[in-house]
């Protein structure tokens, strides 16, 4: 057997930790001192918060500690910060496992309502290794990444064991609980898992009693055996620490061993490094690999529980919750479970291999239905809930292109872009919160999100500042990239220069969008006669993008390179190349304009307004006038291909579908993508162009012109919006477009459907490419819609 101490901290929760028993009002106490301590930091008062939290020694004051130190980590990418961070929530994570073992030693101990003796102290320990794992994440080193999707793993087993224990309470009062759907919230890798408890017992609870509790043991147990695979122990090995029982859940077992895992393991973490080293999109569908080529691999899957829809019904007013514990358990619980969820099922197609660490898959809809729970309660869960979903859906979401239609007939439906709901939620947010800056910041990503580049750069200009360093450092960095989408150089610049001293992250890029700003002023004042002011330009974007390269490789993430940083490297040397040989000068050897480049990479034309976009096209046309340039001539094949792809893509925004695939097929996918490779060549125009077909038939469909028209419209508009509209309300031209949108041709969609899952299934394939993470993004999130779709709607009818 194994001890179960020696699994949460090793070798020190001793007997003599049990003697200090724990008070309930006191922890009562700490828990609400803490909350409102931390929930400052929300509203810009940092100092007031860690002043407050440093008061105390509790569970909560460290963890309060830990996340304020985390939000610096994720905010700013820093090392130094990242280290300390690491540091703090590993004290919070050991503080809450002893409270945790003293609560369930203790026979007095109950200071929650709903939940067993110590689930607050589980839900601290479950969101301090949630977030230690996303600082690991971070980190340069591959080992601690690994260790930490592991310890993801164990998050997820606790909290889906609190769950459980709220739905057993919440069926003994007679009201509605997560479990009792009939169907799945989602699915697990293998049909073998955890089963549900049928105690009281925690996960990862201290066990107190023999081994007639074999039957009733938490599923967190059976997570000992999986790190014994992760540092290469053989599953049967007793360690020294083997004093206390460890007991497994009634699983179901396969009964041969694995074949990997049988016995000692001589590889163990090396060989599961060695994998993650050579991950790539070519494995599997979707780049992601099958059960059956993987089994072997796999820790155990954990199953999934089920859930009920009315539990989002529960409001803080309820009389469900009247006690502190029960709502910071039920808050905590909705954010960290849903946060895990919905970023788990984000992970791009060339991660696809650290599901099979994990042993699960994320669920994209409970995710988002659960921070939208947790959102409702006035505490730092509830603002932490909110930021996520308008990071997500002002964020990701407006990043990718293909996502599930929305139902305008269901007011709590997720997908799509619930602009009025947003809106209502940060409101909310900026009420309760009046005097911070990461509220306004998502006010500005609102705004772009609605085509309105100016309110956004006038509300990223505030004259304010922030009590963190890193919210001023991604206030600065907004407003860089917003400028650089409305075609305003000199502001885009300066903001990214002011960026290099706020933040270290990623000084290359920020070296390398400023030149491309200049460049793209020396080609406007070349291009009306001002060579004077042309010539400044072209010195300031030359010393720009040759500084650049000079900050590569400072900063890794998994123990690789940051993909702009290599992408920055790569682009500067191929000019470099292309100078010497052309014998001219460095900023007439770059090709296609680099900014109009960035632009796409961020998806900044689902940002533009259509004078905008048809700016942009003025900047791509500069490359073939013979006029400006008399270097084209000499471009190669994969220049040429760049310039078709932001070329369409400006059409798929203009609504110019037919033009926009006509030129894909004509530059791009009538040649064999083995002409893109080379040295210095940009080989992501191939499999780009692929998802860029994908996305203009999804935009075909006719579901999809019902919810956005068939012009541009306002992104955000969903398909209610237009209902409201009678073609008296419209335009002449854009009320027979009005009429057509009535009916939905579900045939003709599930042609286009299948078509563009075709094109998404070709680039989800693709071998490593350019950024190639960053475009995975786009193209998991199409996957998800895809299924969606014809899960709903069925496959095509030959």
């Amino acid at each position: 057997m194994h001890r179960v101490g020696a699994w949460f901290q090793p070798r020190k929760l001793h007997h003599s930790a049990s003697t200090q028993s724990l008070d309930a009002l006191v922890e009562a106490q700490n828990l609400e001192a803490a909350m409102r301590a931390v929930t400052l930091i929300m509203n810009d008062d940092v100092e007031g918060a860690e002043r407050g939290l440093a008061q105390g020694n509790s569970s909560y004051h460290k963890l309060g500690m830990g996340v304020i130190v985390f939000l610096r980590a994720t905010l700013g990418f820093e090392q130094d910060v990242i280290k300390e961070a690491s540091e703090r929530l590993a004290e919070a994570e050991s503080t809450a496992t002893l409270d945790l073992y003293k609560a369930q030693r203790s026979e007095r101990y109950n200071a929650g309502g709903l939940y067993a003796p110590g689930s607050e102290f589980a839900l601290c320990n479950a969101l301090a290794q949630i977030t230690s794992a996303v600082v690991a994440v971070l980190n340069e080193s591959l080992t601690d990444a690994i260790r930490a999707f592991y310890k993801l793993r164990k998050a997820y087993i606790t909290l889906n064991g609190l769950v459980e224990e709220e739905d057993r309470a919440m069926k003994a009062r007679g009201f509605g609980s997560h479990s009792a759907s009939k169907h799945p919230s989602s699915e697990s890798l293998k049909s073998s898992g955890v089963s549900s408890t049928a105690s009281k017992a925690l996960p990862g609870s201290f066990d107190t009693n023999s081994r007639s509790t074999r039957s009733r043991a938490h599923p967190l147990s059976r997570s000992r055996t999986t790190e014994n695979m992760f540092q290469g122990k053989p599953q049967n090995q007793k360690t020294d620490d083997d004093d206390d029982e460890f007991y497994d859940a009634d699983d179901a077992h396969n009964e041969n061993p694995t074949k990997t895992y049988t016995g000692h393991l001589d590889t163990g973490l090396p060989k599961v490094n060695s994998k993650l080293n050579n991950m790539s999109l070519s494995e599997g569908e979707g780049g992601q690999d099958t059960d059956s080529n993987h089994s072997e691999d796999l820790p155990p899957a954990i199953k999934v529980s089920r859930i009920d829809l009315r539990r989002f019904s529960h409001d803080p007013d309820s009389h469900i919750f009247t006690n502190p514990i029960d709502v910071f358990v039920h808050s905590g619980v909705n954010l960290c479970f849903g946060l895990l969820l919905l970023l788990i099922s984000a992970i791009p197609p060339a991660f696809s291999k650290l599901l099979y660490i994990i042993g699960f898959r994320g669920d994209r809809e409970r995710g988002i239905k659960m921070l939208w729970q947790a959102s409702k309660f006035h505490n730092i869960n509830g603002a932490l809930a909110g930021l996520a979903l308008l990071g997500w859906y002002n964020g990701l979401v407006g990043f990718c292109d293909i996502v599930p239609d929305a139902n305008p007939e269901d007011p709590d439906d997720v997908e799509g872009y619930p602009a009025a709901r947003l809106e209502a939620l940060l409101a909310e947010m900026r009420s309760r919160y009046p005097d911070s800056l990461m509220w306004r910041i998502e006010e500005a990503r609102m705004a772009s999100a609605h085509r309105d580049l100016d309110s956004a750069i006038r509300l990223l200009s505030h004259t304010g500042k922030s009590s963190l360093q890193q919210v001023e450092a991604l206030n600065m960095f907004e407003k860089s990239l917003t400028a650089l989408y409305c075609h305003r150089y000199q502001l885009c610049s300066d903001s990214f220069i002011a960026c290099v001293e706020l933040n270290s992250w990623s000084r290359a890029l920020y070296y390398y969008i400023a030149g491309s700003a200049h460049l793209a002023m020396y080609r406007d004042f070349r291009s009306v006669g001002k060579r004077d002011e042309a010539a400044k330009q072209a010195i300031i974007a030359e010393k720009y993008f040759k500084l650049a390269p000079t900050h590569t490789g400072k900063k890794k993430i998994m123990a690789r390179q940051l993909p702009f940083d290599v992408f920055v490297a790569r682009k500067v040397t191929k000019w470099t190349a292309r100078a010497e040989a052309w014998n001219c000068d460095f900023v007439d050897a770059i090709g296609v304009s680099p900014s109009e480049e960035m632009v796409f990479f961020w998806n900044g034309y689902k940002r533009m307004t259509a004078a905008q976009l048809e700016h942009s096209l003025r900047n791509l046309a500069w490359s073939e006038d013979p006029e400006q340039n008399s270097n084209w001539k000499r471009e190669e094949l994969d220049e040429h291909a760049i310039l078709a792809v932001l070329r369409a893509s400006i059409y798929r925004h203009l609504r110019k579908h037919d033009e926009a695939k006509a030129l894909l097929q004509k530059e791009v996918l009538c040649h064999d993508k083995i002409l893109f490779k080379g040295q210095n060549r940009d080989d992501w125009t191939a499999p780009t162009a692929h998802y860029e077909m994908g996305v203009n038939l999804w935009m075909q469909r006719s579901q999809y012109l019902r919810e956005y028209g068939a012009g541009m419209t306002d992104p955000s508009t969903d398909r209610a919006t237009l209902a409201q509209h009678s073609s008296t309300d419209l335009a002449p031209g854009q009320a027979r477009n009005a009429k057509e949108l009535l009916d939905i041709d579900i045939q003709k969609d599930a042609r286009l459907v299948s078509e563009c899952r075709e094109y998404i299934e070709k680039a989800s394939k693709w071998e490593r490419y350019d950024l190639d993470a960053r475009v995975g993004l786009k193209i998991t999130t199409a996957g998800d819609a895809l299924r969606k779709w014809e899960a709903k709607h069925g496959p095509l009818k030959k």
